[in-house]
């Protein structure tokens, strides 16, 4: 069984590699029903629904490229249930890139690692 940091970073890799290719409805199961997003500028978003439909309505914009959350820490707790991912993220599109930190909350349920907060801050802009 792999340990709760490869976990974790597996699964990041893999919302990645959903975002990259624009597939939103393969995010769904990564997080918990009454998940909460905050956007790098600071709008929330809550249930994994609206989270979905916010990612499909940013893979609609042809400029979008994607998002590529890379995890510096995950930290478990006492009881091995819930986790702190902490890490950079970076935002591409066409015309600009946006970049900053990020904090993602998780929780195993049946066995699986899943999201049930996250919160991006926006650090950088070019473009």
């Amino acid at each position: 069984m792999p340990s709760t940091d490869d976990a974790i970073r597996a699964r990041r890799r893999l919302t990645n590699r959903f975002i990259a290719a624009h597939e939103a409805q393969r995010l769904a199961p990564f997080f918990v029903a009454d998940a909460n997003l905050v956007g790098g500028e600071g709008g929330l978003i809550s249930g994994a629904l609206l989270i979905v439909e916010a990612f499909a309505a940013q893979f609609a914009d042809p400029n979008f490229i994607a998002y590529e959350r890379t995890p510096i820490a995950v930290t478990p707790d006492m009881d091995d249930r819930r986790a702190a991912e902490r890490g950079t993220w970076v935002g591409r599109w066409k015309d600009q890139t946006l970049g900053g930190d990020y904090l993602a909350v998780w929780r195993k349920e049946t066995g699986q690692w899943i999201i049930e907060q996250e919160l991006y801050v926006t650090l950088t802009r070019e473009g």
